[in-house]
């Protein structure tokens, strides 16, 4: 989970929609905005091109328990059918880290040990960053159905994959630390809208001493 930075005004479909009887909050206005906004990757497990993309509300609403959530555009998220699955738990009910709001690489720090997800927090008194790091964890480790299985294994293949590349181009910044070609793809693959980015960056910030010629790039890459 990362910084987004969410576009405003609001769509101008939720307005019109919040006064009909059975008003809808994922019109086509809406969808266009969070796909670009979020750079079509799921806020929670930091996937790309989702196949399956679903309009998420932070808070739920609950069926229309609580309507002033269901139109409102600071409450709806672009998330992938499986961690918005997951998230549609009442544990959840009251709230994680809004990563539109908040900055969550300054609260959590993202882990993949020995192909492990782990998730920990810089205050474990804060409730929202221990919600948050369990969401996280969950949706690469949840098991309790064939499908959940499948895509949790899934979530943490890409996972592996997407660090292994990081840790190659890592690899050829130390035999090479001054070409300019490897450093460019490392900036690359940190950067915010990229895959599974909390983690890489996380990783490259933990061994920063290692990578002297990263430190200028590192908390400057968007």
């Amino acid at each position: 989970m990362v910084k987004v930075e969410r576009s405003f005004p609001a769509p101008e479909s939720l307005a019109e929609e919040a006064r009909k009887a059975n008003g809808k909050y994922d019109r086509q206005d809406v969808i266009e905005r969070l796909k670009r906004d979020f750079h079509n990757k799921c806020y929670i497990c930091e996937m790309k091109e989702l196949q399956d993309p679903n309009v998420e509300h932070l808070l739920p609403h609950k069926n229309g328990k609580y309507p002033e959530r269901k139109f409102d555009w600071e409450n709806l998220f672009w998330s992938c059918g499986h961690c918005n699955g997951i998230k549609n738990n009442n544990k959840y009910d009251e709230g994680i880290i809004d990563c539109c709001k908040q900055d969550p690489e300054k609260y959590l720090y993202f882990h993949l040990i020995d192909n492990i997800v782990v998730i920990d927090v810089s205050d474990i008194r804060d409730e929202f960053q221990n919600r948050t790091a369990l969401l996280i964890t969950e949706v690469f480790s949840v098991k309790n159905t064939g499908m959940r299985t499948y895509t949790s294994d899934e979530r943490l293949r890409l996972l592996q994959k997407e660090m292994n590349i990081l840790y190659k181009q890592l690899e050829k910044l130390h035999n090479n630390p001054d070409s300019k070609v490897i450093l460019r793809t490392i900036c690359s693959l940190l950067k915010r809208e990229s895959a599974f980015a909390a983690f890489k960056r996380c990783y490259v910030r933990e061994h920063a001493d290692q990578y002297p010629q990263l430190k200028k790039y590192l908390f400057n890459v968007e």
